[in-house]
């Protein structure tokens, strides 16, 4: 396998370029050389940025691209590019396109037959699920949580049962209700990860039981300050625990059948036992 030092930009060519989460150190040599060698920068904010590359000294130009106008503008750029411009395609912090803008124009980009780089570098995700201490395995990012009640419950309840670890996104103004609503419907003894403030001066990094953890960020409203990100171990199943869907599925057809009927047709349905269904339902329905 070949490998280099140097960093070569090429013409007609989207570069996916990661920048820090908090820490200016961690931007890769790479990422600086492809900023200042593109013809321009596709930012999600262009004050940001610019506050990123003068640090860097770096003077590229840069052109907005956010979640309001890409895909009004991913035409622009598409053009720029098939006209032979080299662009990279930044966000605020980390890798675009987790939970940040870029979708839509690195699809219209695939589409059109237009180069796309993709360089390694900071992500949240990431960085939060290798310190956790939870498995790191099978895991699902389920990015920014809804900003209502209802819909974070039916969030949660979907991914009750789910045996991966859940990384969530979760802003500062709303992680005690968001942790009161997953109390509600995972309970008290899942334990849970809170990642704060990565790479940063106060970056905290504590797990607990979700009861003991919303204890923990009571006690100082410091800990409930800056970017946030949430890691919930996977759910655990008993051995010969009956699944959740045949319980309801027995649940409904009760209301209506003798239990010994019922029983046989969710057993069917489920492709479980009847007999456990049958003691489940006499233990737990009548």
């Amino acid at each position: 396998m070949s490998e280099t030092n140097s960093c070569t930009v090429d013409a007609a060519t989207l570069y996916i370029v990661p920048t820090p989460i908090g820490n200016l150190a961690d931007i890769t040599q790479r990422a600086l050389d492809v900023l200042a060698k593109v013809d321009l920068i596709a930012a999600e904010d262009t004050r940001h940025t610019s506050r990123l590359l003068t640090h860097f000294s770096i003077s590229t130009r840069t052109f907005a691209l956010h979640d309001h106008n890409e895909q009004q503008k991913a035409d622009f750029l598409i053009e720029k590019l098939q006209a032979g411009n080299s662009i990279a395609l930044v966000s605020d912090a980390g890798t675009p396109l987790i939970s940040d803008p870029g979708y839509h124009l690195v699809n219209r980009c695939r589409q059109a037959g237009v180069k796309v780089v993709p360089l390694p570098g900071a992500c949240a995700v990431i960085t939060a699920l290798s310190a956790a201490g939870l498995p790191s395995d099978r895991f699902s990012f389920e990015g920014f949580l809804p900003p209502k009640s209802k819909g974070r419950r039916d969030c949660f309840q979907a991914l009750a049962e789910d045996e991966r670890t859940l990384i969530f996104y979760e802003s500062p103004h709303r992680i005690m209700e968001s942790l009161a609503d997953m109390l509600a419907v995972l309970g008290p003894e899942r334990d849970v990860v809170l990642a704060r403030e990565l790479t940063k001066t106060y970056e905290t990094i504590h797990g607990a039981p979700l009861a003991e953890l919303i204890e923990w960020l009571k006690l100082d409203s410091n800990r409930i300050r800056g970017e946030m990100v949430l890691l919930v171990a996977g759910h655990r199943a008993e051995k010969n625990a009956l699944p959740a869907e045949a319980l309801r599925t027995l649940a409904l057809l009760v209301k209506e059948l003798p239990l010994k009927k019922a029983s046989a047709l969710a057993a069917e349905i489920h492709g479980v036992k009847k007999n456990a269904l049958y003691k489940w339902g006499l233990e737990n329905l009548e």
